[in-house]
Formats: structure tokens, sequence, C-alpha cells
């Protein structure tokens, strides 16, 4: 054996170096091939190392918009008081009461009340939670505790509402009432609500008595309804609900028991510490002459006093007891009831739905099955606009960071010359840009979703109210689960100092792990999501009208399911791929294929199966069916933003709106090759595009994160500071 190959020479070992070195040039300057693309497309690659001139200012006034003016007073209390910033290491105890003292002071001394935005301007309202989260998540979640709406009781009536007397079970025809219902799993963990409850299921006789102690904080309270042994997990039966309320006519009162420890209230926020008022959701028994004694009424909400106003005790009869240390928001307290014969006045029973007269008969003002569905879901999905609100606040912050340091860092380069910043590598930008992207899309997308609910709660229109609550499940599902998902993403991008708790990436990712189950498991969401698809689908072949959401299913549902024009499938230039026409048709024509095949699935298998073992069968196919849907309205919002915003920043939306658009075709070529909508030039060129638009974006993602206008004692994290990072990250560890 030759022993050169054992023993290389330093010539040998140079030669290699250069080599590789060579490969990484390459690597991060590819050479287009000019046989591949045409002469436009040439064209445009050239332009890829032409930097945009970026109007920041004017592009963060675009994404701020109104609300611009009430997050920055929230930034600037914080930032004046230092005392009330969550450090990084903390104890349960203490982060609970320090996120108590932050929540008072933004109410009583910066003078933000948002009780009265949920009822005002709602828009205004999830522009302070957001703001709030970005401060501390757990002061975002205790705001919402003290004040956001409600939505389990609404989600108990319509089960009441919806279920076959001979079952037990929801009527099949209402199957996607019905996943709507079973989505709602435990959501009272941290976000269903005090001043919401009154607001929502009370009349004008509890607004008047609790709405200024609600609103100034005086009346901390909770909203108590998931039992210890009926947790929505194990079925949605309503039946499972044990906790008591007998109304006793002699003293004019109801008696509120915890018959068992299955009936604990267990999860309750704000119950552990701070709540002095619960809404308890129990059983309202009335007496009765015949031989059971009592007739059993169903579900009703009461307020229940737990705490003295004035000494903070704990008052007779109730019992409470401490949650424990949980992942993520230990600022928020959760706790566990129970009650022992407490009695209450008849009137704080919130009377909305049904009522009890001074003789005991009960009365109820609902109308029909209809019109009670369409107003209780104007109820239910406040929750959900919220959180996908401000899941993407902590998307901006999360990819902020990232973005930040990835420019920050250099690592390698070319030989003799200065090390480059690891944004210039293509797999990191692989990594970050289309995140990046998704960003801006995720912002334009729930920002109309949060107008669309303004709307909706001051016009009460039936067809915007199902098109919200629609769009609500599926926008909270998909955002906070690719929020999850980004996270680890960015943490993994930032190597070792991502890992640092002062550089926040635990905390945001531990805090912001329940928004994927809380206010709906986003499996049971999406599935809600593709249930109301086919529901449209089956109403366009029955000439019926659809709502705004699905419009393109009644305009271009013929077209979508022809065969694919064999030409336009071969077309690879630049100006036709960065068309929105053909990025939206694409989308759109993914969703109909879907939407077709699936309903041909379901019929064939319903038939051997049933209607349950049919959609069990097929339920991949509808998640990403749903899936499918979310990002064509993602899409179409972005365009019009796009097409809507101020010449001086069109050009940048523009490039961040192609690279969300191509990447996610790109993510799901198989899907249009399967059916020859892409053909396999076509797939390149896409793939080549979406890598070039990706270096783009690199090359202004300074400007693109600047552009969210947070500030750095709202980021908090050394690595992602605008100027002396390293200096500061220094100090922190006493350098």
């Amino acid at each position: 054996m030759d022993s050169s190959n054992l023993n290389p020479t330093a010539e040998d070992e140079s030669q290699l170096v250069s080599r590789r070195i060579q490969r990484l040039s390459l690597h991060l300057n590819p050479i287009p091939n000019p046989s591949f693309h045409d002469h436009h497309q040439l064209q445009l690659l050239s332009c890829a190392r032409v930097k945009l001139n970026v109007n920041t200012a004017l592009l963060s006034e675009f994404m701020r918009g109104k609300h611009k003016g009430i997050q920055e007073k929230v930034y600037e209390y914080f930032n004046s008081r230092p005392d009330l910033q969550t450090p990084i290491e903390i104890s349960k105890d203490e982060h609970r009461e320090l996120c108590m003292k932050q929540l008072l002071g933004l109410v009583r001394e910066a003078g933000i009340r948002p009780f009265r935005y949920i009822v005002e301007d709602p828009s205004v309202y999830f522009a302070i939670a957001e703001a709030a989260g970005s401060i501390d998540m757990s002061l975002g979640i205790k705001l919402g505790v003290q004040y956001r709406g409600t939505t389990f009781f609404l989600f108990l009536m319509l089960y009441l509402l919806l279920k076959d007397e001979r079952t037990g079970f929801p009527n099949c025809n209402y199957l996607s009432q019905y996943l709507l219902l079973s989505g709602c799993i435990v959501t009272e963990l941290f976000s269903l609500l005090w001043g919401g409850s009154v607001l929502n299921l009370g009349t004008k006789k509890h607004k008047d008595k609790y709405y200024d102690g609600i609103d100034n904080l005086e009346y901390p309270g909770c909203f108590a309804m998931t039992e210890l042994h009926h947790g929505f997990q194990k079925g949605s039966n309503v039946q499972g609900l044990q906790t008591v309320a007998k109304f006793d006519p002699i003293t004019d009162e109801f008696i509120i028991n915890t018959p068992n420890d299955g009936a604990i209230k267990w999860w309750i926020g704000n119950a552990a510490v701070h709540g002095k008022f619960a809404t308890v959701f129990a059983r309202l028994l009335l007496p009765t002459h015949d031989i059971k004694g009592v007739s059993d009424m169903g579900v009703h909400a009461f307020i229940v006093p737990i705490r003295d106003l004035e000494t903070h005790q704990t008052l007779p009869g109730v019992e409470i007891h401490d949650c424990g240390h949980k992942v993520g928001l230990n600022g928020v307290d959760n706790g566990a009831l129970r009650f022992r014969s407490v009695r209450i006045p008849r009137d704080n029973l919130l009377n909305r739905f049904g009522d009890v007269s001074r003789d005991g008969k009960y009365t109820s003002s609902l109308p029909s099955i209809n019109k009670r569905f369409a107003a209780t879901l104007g109820e239910l999905v406040g929750g959900r606009v919220g959180l996908a609100y401000s899941s993407v606040g902590v998307l901006k912050i999360s990819v902020t960071i990232a973005t930040r340091y990835s420019l920050l860092r250099q690592q390698f380069g070319p030989p003799k010359q200065p090390e480059i910043s690891i944004l210039d590598y293509q797999s990191h930008q692989h990594k970050l840009m289309p995140m990046l992207a998704s960003t801006y899309a995720f912002h334009f997308a729930t920002l109309h979703l949060v107008q669309m609910y303004s709307e909706m709660k001051k016009s009460h229109d039936d067809q915007l109210v199902g098109d919200v609550h629609s769009l609500s499940a599926g926008l909270k599902a998909y955002v906070t689960s690719y929020t999850a998902k980004s996270l680890s993403t960015c943490r993994e991008a930032c190597g070792g100092h991502g890992y640092a708790a002062v550089n926040r990436f635990g905390s945001l990712r531990n805090d912001h792990d329940i928004f994927q189950t809380f206010e709906g498991d986003n499996t049971v969401l999406l599935q809600q999501v593709a249930a109301d698809l086919l529901k449209q689908y089956k109403e366009k072949f029955q000439g019926g009208t659809l709502t705004v959401t699905w419009n393109y299913l009644r305009e271009s549902m013929n077209t979508y399911l022809s065969q694919p024009n064999p030409v336009t499938a071969r077309w690879e230039g630049g100006e036709h791929l960065r068309d929105p026409k053909f990025q939206l048709d694409a989308f759109r024509y993914r969703t109909s294929r879907l939407l077709q095949s699936v309903t041909v699935r379901l019929r064939k298998h319903s038939k051997t199966l049933g209607s349950f073992g049919a959609w069990n069968r097929c339920l991949n196919h509808l998640l990403t069916l749903a899936e499918s849907h979310i990002e064509s309205v993602i899409l179409a919002k972005f365009i019009e933003a796009v097409e809507s915003c101020p010449e001086e920043i069109r050009a940048t939306l523009k490039l961040v709106c192609d690279l969300y658009a191509l990447d996610r075709i790109w993510k799901d070529i198989g899907t249009y090759r399967n059916v020859d909508y892409v053909a396999p030039n076509k797939a390149k060129a896409i793939h080549k595009l979406a890598e070039y638009l990706s270096f783009q974006v690199r090359n202004v993602a300074r400007e693109l994160v600047d552009a969210f206008d947070l500030p750095d004692h709202v980021t908090r994290a050394p690595i992602a500071m605008k100027s002396e990072a390293y200096s500061q990250y220094t100090q922190h560890v006493g350098f």
C-alpha cells in the first residue's frame, strides 16, 4: 500500500482545505445555470444581489397601525419601572406576586383599562394583551383571566342544544358544531374568565354591581368550571359536572356544594392566591313537590365570593388549595376549590340565558336552536382570536432575537478574509428567512381576524359570526402550532447562546406551549375547519350562500377541479412564479383537490365503517385539508396587504410575500407533482427561486425585524440588542 495515501503531505492538506473553502464559497454564492432559466429570470437572479432600500419607519407604521400608541404606553410604563420587570430566576410564589403587581401597575398607575375595550373596541384590548404578553406572558394571560370573555359555558349551552335525546350525543347533522365543542379542552386552565362571564352571561344588575370593581381590580376573580374528574378530554358529557347549586325558597338563596372529591374545581386561574370571586358552574337544582324532591335544570353560572374583600381570608365553607408548579406561566396562580354549603343570594345567578323567580319558578328567554347557536358563536371565539394574535407577538420576539444574533455571529469565511455572518450561510437562511416571511404573513392574517371580530361584536351579523368562528379556529390552531415549532428552531439557530435562559427562548417556549391546547386543542380545531369546508362544499352544489372565507370555493371550484393546463404547468419564468394570481391559484387548487378527494373517500368508507369510522379513517387527510385552506386565507390577506400598502414599501412586502408563497408551495411540491399541476422543470424553478428570495430577504432581514418596533427592553435578550450585544452579554454574567 502506498504510504503517501496514509500520510498526506502539508501540500495535500492545503489542497483539501482550498477545495473545501471553494465549495463553501459556492454554497454561499451559487452560480445560476443560464441553460435552465430564461432571460427574465436571469435578470431576476442578478437583481437578487441588489439590496432593497427599506423604509423601516414607514413599514413599522403600516404594520402597527392605529394601536401603536397604546402599545407604546405599555412598553414605556414597564421600562420606567425596572422593579416590575420579571427576572430570569424567580420562584413560583415570587412570580405570582410580581405578576399581580404588574397588572395593578398597568391598570392603576399607567391608567390602561382593558375591560372597557372588550365592550367598546376589542381590537384595542387585543393590542394591549399582545403588549402585556411581550413584557411577561404570564401577565398577558393573567390580564385575560381577569377581563376576557368567556367560552366554556356557551360550549355547554351548545352541547345541550345540539344533543340528541335518544343517544345522549350531538346529532350528526351538527358535526361541525360538535367538533367545535369538543375542542374546548380544559380551557379555563388559564384563560376563561371572570370579567367576561359577568359581561356575557349576566344581565344589567350584574354589570352595575361588579363592572367597576372588575375594571379597577378591586374585584379580582376567577372562572371555576373544570372539575378533577370532569376534564372534557374524558368526553363531552355534561352530566359529568357534579357541583350543585340548590335553591332554598325560604331564604331566597342558592346553596353551593361540592358533593365529592371528583367534583373539586381544578386548574382555576387566579384562585390559588388572588381571586376574591369565582364564576362557579354548577347544576341548578329546584325543589319540587313530586317524589324526586328536586328538578335538575342543568348547568348554570353563579357568582360566588371566595375571599373576604377586606382581610382576603378564605370565606366559610370555601376550601382553596394550590395546583402547584407548571411547565410555564407560573405567574398565573392556578388553584383548586371545594364548596361546603356556601350560601349566595338568588341574584348571584348569571341569568342571561335562564332565571329563577322568588317562588322558585324557572324561565328561559332562549329562542330557536339556530338563533341561539349564532348568538353563542359570537361569544365563543374571542379567546381564540386573542391567542392567535398573541402567538404572532411571541413569534415576532423569537424571530427578532434569532435574526439579530445570526447577523451578529460570525463563523468561518474564505481564506485570508474576515469571517462571515452565519446568516450568510444558505442553510441558516433556509431556517430563518421563510419563518420571518411567515411572521409577516401571520401578522396580516390575524390583524384581519381581529378586525372581523370587532365588526362582528358590533353588527352581530349571523353570516359574519359563522365566518369569524371558523377562521378563528383555523388560525389559532395553525399559528400556535407554527410558533411552537419555530421557538425550537430559533433556539437551535442561536447555538449554545440560545440555551442561556437570559436569551429567553426557554421561557418563551415553556410559556407558549399551552397555547396549542387551551381555547381548543389544535387537532380538534382543525377538524372543525375541515367539517365546515365539507359543509360549504355541499352548499356549493346545492346553490346555497357561502360565507366570506369560503368565497373562492363558489367562484372557482369548477376551475380548480378541472385538469391542469399542460402549458401553464411548465411555465417557469420569474414573472410568472412571482405573480400573486399564480401563487393564490396554486394554494386554492390544492385545497379544492384535497376537499374533493376527501369527500369521495368519506362517502366510500361510510358505507362500511359508518360516519365515525370513515371520519377516523380519513382524519390525516382532513387535517391536511384544513391547514391548506388556512394557508390560502393567510396568503390572500398578505397579497391584499401588499396591494394596499404605501408605494414606498410595496417592493419590500412583495418580496416577503413571494418568499412565503413559494416556500409553502415547495414544501408541498409532492401534492402538485402528483396531479401534474407543476411539471418537473417548474418544480425546480420554484425551488431555486425560493432559495434566491431567501437570500434577498436576508439582505434586508435587519430592517424587517426592526419594523416590528420591539425595543431592547421588550426583547430583553442580550444577544438581540441593537448595539453592543456582546458587551451587554458579558456584563450580565459579571465581567
